[in-house]
């Protein structure tokens, strides 16, 4: 799916960075109006607001609990979750947050698309599917190109 595709759904794209957030780390947002561009959202504000290390935690802590929130935990998945908060934490580090989320998602189409993800640089196919890639944060072992 691309950014366009699979959009931002019109309740979560209402909800200011703090009603937002709050949603989210209460795992109050419904799960058909969560998308992929939501998810980065999440991370961008996370990481305006706590040292990296704090909002990877908060994160991953939030998401595993809105999958559950959603009767799906198995949604999770930890190398997924964690290689996308360093590459959002990698971009605002080198190019700036921008003034506004619009902003860094427009300088940042590759990390709004889901499919094809960005992670497919970075990663085989067969080690994002495996189980210990779900579990636990594997490092990359595919080169960039």
């Amino acid at each position: 799916m691309s950014a366009d595709a699979e959009g931002r759904g019109d309740v979560v794209d209402r909800l200011g960075d703090g009603e937002f957030l709050a949603a989210f780390e209460s795992a109050t947002l419904p799960e058909e109006k969560f998308h992929h561009a939501d998810h980065v959202r999440a991370v961008w504000l996370l990481l305006g607001l706590s040292p990296p290390a704090e909002a990877l935690n908060r994160f991953a802590a939030a998401l595993a609990r809105l999958a559950a929130s959603f009767r799906k935990p198995a949604l999770y998945h930890e190398t997924i979750t964690w290689a996308y908060v360093l590459l959002i934490r990698e971009r605002i580090a080198r190019f700036g947050r921008g003034s506004s989320f619009e902003e860094f998602s427009e300088a940042n189409p590759d990390l709004m698309t889901w499919r094809p993800s960005i992670l497919k640089s970075y990663y085989r196919e067969e080690t994002l599917a495996s189980p210990l890639a779900r579990r636990v944060f594997l490092l990359p072992d595919r080169l960039t190109p």
